[in-house]
């Protein structure tokens, strides 16, 4: 049996790096893999493949989804979910970044946003999932 590993959630974008760059910024990651085609962040001293991250490929092609969903438009296909301790505090760095908050909301507990090239990320309220000794990454 083949040995299987997850790497990396890679995401469509007209600029990989700059999609990086604001990614590495939001989760204080960094850029750790970019040729101009292709960019890869992941946590603090990890070499690209150490740890699962988020990559970004060129999609000359690309159009942001629009959301909430829209028939006549084109519509997302997955998006990102972050825990954060404090949810104003963490939709300010996000906008301090380049995000912006989406229009609609939907709960109190998370905000629906948008990274520099439309796609939907959320900030999910899980300060004491965080806490926790077995949370995964900062």
């Amino acid at each position: 049996m083949a040995a299987i590993k997850f790497y990396s959630t890679t995401i469509d974008c007209r600029s990989p790096e700059a999609l990086a760059r604001f990614y590495a910024a939001l989760l204080g990651w960094e850029v750790v893999y970019c040729d101009g085609t292709f960019a890869c962040v992941g946590a603090p001293g990890q070499v690209q493949g150490g740890y699962p991250g988020l990559s970004f490929q060129r999609e000359p092609a690309y159009q942001p989804p629009v959301w909430p969903t829209d028939r006549a438009h084109p519509q997302q296909m997955a998006h990102l979910d972050f825990a954060v301790d404090d949810l104003e505090e963490a939709v300010r760095q996000a906008v301090a970044c380049g995000a912006v908050q989406a229009a609609q909301q939907f709960s109190e507990g998370w905000r629906v946003m948008l990274d520099p090239e439309g796609h939907p990320f959320c900030l999910c309220a899980m300060g004491e999932m965080m806490r926790s000794a077995q949370f995964a990454l900062r």
